[in-house]
């Protein structure tokens, strides 16, 4: 569905590179803002975290229309977010040391923490582009409510959370609530992004898929269960599983 706008239509090949260079310089320059944002003590160290957490995925979905249409702009895609898997696994073994990166990615400073809700946030966006790519409202579900719903969910679970959910006090109404509406309205708004390359159809019942599969997530969220695990793996898994029951 759709070829898409990409760099150069006539040579596939110089357009995925043109592609691929942008969007990791785009990447990069990101994560250098945050990582000077955290230096310089300009964000509270948490919500830094959760401005990395949100931003960064979102910004790389848009580059997706820039690819090829195929496995080729796919793959090519994935060695983005995929060259970031190696990288935090590097610094969560303590091979690498990158102490900007730690703090602006870790919740206490501490190294090991890369391995976590970092290398889970890179290998589901990873994996989005392998798997699924911008046709699907898969990826998109998927990477919407791990940037954007569990991004706000702590946001404003921090500020206004006071009413705690009954069967977890670590979690909150207000977060749980900013969770489903930040990965629905986010979800949408790409729905339609990329029907305006016509990779993907505008369409009630993708909406209505996009709303149970964001409540879902944001209940899988609140569950004490996703602390243990980390919500940046249950969260996407969620996402994915209630999404191909939905949309498959």
């Amino acid at each position: 569905m759709g070829g898409g706008p990409m760099i150069f239509p006539e040579s596939p090949v110089a357009g995925n590179l043109c592609a691929l260079v942008f969007s990791t310089c785009l990447a990069l320059s990101l994560l250098r803002v945050f990582e000077e944002t955290a230096k310089r003590g300009i964000f509270e160290q948490k919500l830094n975290r959760k401005l990395v957490h949100i931003t960064i995925g979102l910004a790389f979905m848009l580059c997706w229309p820039l690819f090829s249409s195929g496995r080729d702009g796919a793959l090519l895609a994935a060695v983005v977010p995929g060259v970031n898997i190696v990288k935090m696994l590097l610094i969560g073994l303590g091979i690498l040391k990158d102490e900007a990166t730690v703090k602006s990615m870790s919740r206490y400073g501490d190294y090991r923490e890369i391995l976590r809700g970092p290398l889970y946030y890179a290998a589901t966006i990873t994996f989005s582009c392998v798997m699924y790519w911008r046709t699907s409202p898969i990826a998109i579900a998927a990477i919407c409510n791990l940037c954007a719903g569990d991004g706000f969910a702590d946001i404003i679970g921090r500020q206004f959370g006071k009413k705690k959910l009954p069967y977890n006090n670590d979690k909150s109404f207000a977060g749980s609530i900013a969770m489903a509406i930040a990965g629905f309205i986010s979800s949408v708004g790409y729905m339609w992004y990329f029907s305006m390359f016509g990779f993907m159809e505008r369409s009630f019942s993708t909406v209505v898929g996009f709303l149970v599969v964001s409540v879902a997530s944001a209940l899988v969220e609140s569950h004490p269960v996703s602390t243990k695990f980390d919500d940046n793996l249950m969260v996407p898994l969620a996402s994915m599983l209630i999404g191909t029951l939905i949309f498959l």
